[in-house]
């Protein structure tokens, strides 16, 4: 398995290997809080659909759940300059928008998570239009997302 070169200080020592399932869970349920946390159980779901659908094809985003969700650049809530980056790093079950998002992160990881973006492998929030969208129409907007699932 290939780790990506810069990985999460801290967050990612916790890990022995990205095949550890409590790593996993964790990792996509901080993603998925640092991404939706303001979008509601549906937006989080619509988060957490997009990282499973990458991982079941695998490419360059990653093999695994949190190779998808550590893969630099793809998730803005995991990067250095992040505003929110010391609260992603810091919450914990306390916040009831974490507890959400390990529910999610849990329904995700055992399969039964159901995927109301029709098999997305992006998204971005629809304060802004990113190159990459140009021409392509979006497959369904949840909350602020809009997700698509015909990027190559």
């Amino acid at each position: 398995m290939t780790i990506p070169r810069r990985l999460p200080a801290g967050h990612a020592r916790r890990a022995a290997a990205f095949g550890d399932q409590a790593f996993t869970r964790d990792t996509l349920a901080r993603t998925v809080w640092g991404e939706a946390r303001s979008e509601g159980r549906e937006g989080m779901m619509a988060v957490a659909s997009v990282i499973l659908n990458r991982a079941a094809k695998p490419g360059w985003w990653g093999r695994s759940v949190a190779e998808v969700c550590l893969r630099p650049w793809q998730f803005s809530c995991w990067l250095a300059e992040d505003p929110n980056r010391a609260k992603l790093e810091r919450v914990d079950e306390r916040d009831a928008e974490f507890r959400i998002a390990l529910q999610v992160a849990d329904q995700g990881l055992s399969g039964g998570l159901p995927d109301y973006t029709f098999g997305a492998t992006h998204y971005h929030t629809v304060d802004i239009a990113p190159g990459w969208a140009r021409g392509h129409t979006p497959c369904a907007v949840i909350g602020r997302h809009a997700f698509y699932n015909d990027i190559a």
